[in-house]
């Protein structure tokens, strides 16, 4: 059977603090790489997909996101108050109701092929790349289309989990259920949502992937790795550096 996504949570709520100093001003979602603003190719993307009720979990400076309104006057900001206590659970609670026929995704990424979020899909699941070298993202096994296991600590020759996944109206309520049970009843807040349904209570999903090449999606999570997607960085990085070295 196939499902259709309806509509996007992106989640922003974040300090970036391995981007710091740059982030100590301006939120990891709103910097721009090679003149364009991460979460921006994001947007981009999903409405290019037929994808336009989009929800933007935000937290740090979150004044700033105001900025979105005026070129995306249909995305809707949902304030998530717990983001500097809480890990990134929180900002899945606060956007909880949004979960059904739902693509969730990270709002720090830089999408360069739209692509990838289609809003077609048969079973609720992860993007995911296949890598034979060693890594220590989480790393996925996967077993004639459904995901067996998953390592927090990578390994290789398996499926790297990515950032962009897809939930199915049942799977979506079952994933709000489980995470008013974890984060109200256990107090469960120092985690990542995704180890709700991939760790917690995995058992009670049937998870699947989507195939992608690993340059479809570019991760950003150091200055270092800033400045080499966008040399004009590379100053910053410096200044960075030697101020470290002086310390």
């Amino acid at each position: 059977m196939k499902h259709q996504v309806k509509r996007a949570v992106i989640v922003a709520a974040g300090t970036g603090n391995r981007m710091r100093p740059l982030t100590l001003n301006i939120p990891k979602p709103l910097v721009k790489v090679s003149g364009k603003r991460m979460i921006s190719t994001v947007i981009d993307a999903l409405e290019q997909n037929g994808i336009t009720e989009i929800h933007v979990v935000v937290g740090y400076l979150k004044e700033q996101f105001a900025c979105l309104k005026e070129d995306y006057p249909q995305i809707d900001l949902i304030e998530n108050p717990m983001y500097d206590t809480c890990n990134n659970i929180s900002s899945l609670y606060f956007a909880r109701q949004y979960l059904e026929e739902c693509i969730i995704l990270d709002g720090d990424q830089i999408i360069h092929d739209p692509k990838i979020l289609h809003p077609e899909f048969d079973r609720s699941g992860y993007n995911a790349v296949w890598t034979e070298e060693e890594t220590g993202e989480w790393l996925m096994q996967v077993k004639d289309g459904v995901v067996q296991s998953c390592s927090r600590s990578g390994g290789k020759r398996g499926w790297q989990l990515y950032s962009i996944s897809r939930w199915t109206a049942e799977d979506g309520r079952r994933l709000k259920k489980h995470l008013e049970y974890e984060f109200d009843e256990k107090k469960n807040r120092n985690i990542y949502w995704d180890d709700v349904p991939m760790f917690c209570h995995f058992d009670e999903y049937e998870l699947g992937i989507i195939p992608m090449n690993r340059g479809d999606v570019e991760e950003i999570d150091s200055l270092q790795e800033l400045a080499e997607a966008d040399p004009a960085y590379s100053i910053l990085l410096k200044e960075s550096y030697d101020e470290h070295t002086k310390e």
